[in-house]
């Protein structure tokens, strides 16, 4: 019985020199020789096209970031809310860094790394339309992102407002604001903060109405990458980046997001 545990414990050791090991995503990536990233490009100062049309913003700085730690040029394509699951769900991305926020809900068709953003669902108004708290928005056209965080919670919150639905915040969103076409909107604090600030026919309403961890989003099938994406996300924040970065796009005044470095 000894001799026959011996011989099978040697015929294991030698299959598993012999078995092939299975490539992962970065692997494949590199094997490729360039990471695929879906970025929104539609508003200041998360991602938008500058006055050379490249790419440009909080998140296009963190998606070549990601592309020069993986050893590997990048290719950007600008993702839609409802784009950006899909496509990586069909493998038309490598991976999604498009201020998408980390639910649940969307965690059963795709993985997340920890947040290397934080933010948070905010109203912003025409300065002269009088409207002072979110429930004034009853009856109001109020624009959001198809298929965002946003519309489900206006939708929840205040039942009775009139939801004018865009592909993309920017410009769709923003020219239906500065066009006075609705009386307000619904979106990410970081997007409407900097929007208020550049342009002062608008105001915030004080306040946030969420918390929300944004992540980087890949498809699911690889917790290696997931691990290993935790890894630069962390490195990201622990290296004070996230806060030059934040500091970058927002001004030197400021406050960036709390975010935990586990690594």
């Amino acid at each position: 019985m000894k001799k026959l545990f011996t011989a099978l414990a040697a015929l294991a050791l030698a299959a598993s020199y012999t078995l092939p090991a299975t490539a992962g995503m970065l692997d494949d990536i590199r094997s490729r020789g360039v990471v695929r990233i879906g970025v929104s490009l539609g508003g200041e100062p998360i991602g938008f096209r500058d006055d050379k049309n490249n790419p440009a913003g909080y998140d296009v700085d963190v998606a070549n970031r990601l592309a020069e730690k993986i050893g590997v040029p990048v290719e950007i394509t600008d993702v839609s809310g409802d784009a950006r699951i899909s496509m990586l769900a069909s493998g038309q991305l490598d991976v999604v860094v498009a201020n998408t926020t980390a639910t649940l809900e969307r965690a059963k068709i795709v993985n997340f790394s920890i947040p290397y953003n934080r933010t948070g669902l905010r109203v912003i108004v025409q300065a002269d339309g009088g409207v002072t708290k979110i429930d004034e928005l009853a009856g109001k056209k109020v624009v959001v992102a198809r298929g965002s965080t946003a519309e489900t919670f206006m939708k929840a919150t205040v039942p009775n407002a009139e939801l004018v639905y865009v592909d993309q915040f920017a410009p769709d969103g923003i020219l239906q604001l500065q066009q006075k076409r609705v009386d307000a909107a619904l979106e990410d604090s970081s997007i409407l903060d900097y929007l208020a600030k550049t342009n002062s026919a608008l105001k915030t309403l004080p306040g946030l109405f969420s918390n929300e961890p944004i992540g980087i989003a890949i498809a699911k099938g690889d917790l290696e990458f997931v691990r290993w994406l935790d890894m630069f996300v962390s490195d990201y924040v622990a290296s004070g980046a996230q806060a030059a970065n934040y500091k970058k796009w927002w001004g030197e005044a400021a406050n960036p997001p709390v975010l935990t470095a586990p690594w």
